[in-house]
């Protein structure tokens, strides 16, 4: 078995406008090897998906939402998984303009993230990619505490 490359964030979130970007390259070992052939279950544990979630749960928002695109991108369209990875895109893209001073954006974002959620979970699934209602709940709030 073949070990997934380890996250490596930068010192500080990035905002843009105010923090110096960081060099994407850091990014691209985890998300080699994505592909549309791979199942959800297999996405759920690939080196993007969870570092976004181990980004995001430290408040680096804007690297979540650059891994979990990468998950996002090779998903089926309109899949209930595609739908949830919208849904935490938008979630940290919420707590990202939120952080950024940007409430209006933040709250219209919100939005947009509920409706994709509420789309992931509308078959009835309980868990989507190791998540369930009560993760996302938690991830939610975890948005919203990461302001200012």
């Amino acid at each position: 078995m073949t070990r997934a490359p380890a996250l490596t964030l930068p010192p500080r979130p990035y905002l843009p406008g105010q923090t110096e970007r960081p060099d994407e390259a850091i990014f691209e070992p985890l998300k080699e090897g994505l592909s549309p052939a791979m199942t959800p279950e297999e996405m759920a544990q690939s080196a993007a998906f969870l570092g976004g979630k181990e980004a995001f749960a430290q408040g680096y928002f804007w690297e979540a939402h650059e891994l979990w695109e990468a998950v996002w991108m090779v998903l089926p369209p309109a899949s209930a998984e595609r739908h949830l990875l919208q849904g935490l895109i938008q979630l940290a893209n919420g707590g990202l303009k939120a952080r950024m001073g940007r409430e209006n954006a933040a709250r219209r974002i919100a939005a947009l993230a509920e409706a994709a959620l509420r789309e992931a979970f509308l078959q009835g699934q309980e868990r989507l990619m190791g998540l369930g209602r009560a993760e996302v709940e938690v991830m939610r709030n975890q948005a919203r505490a990461h302001t200012g």
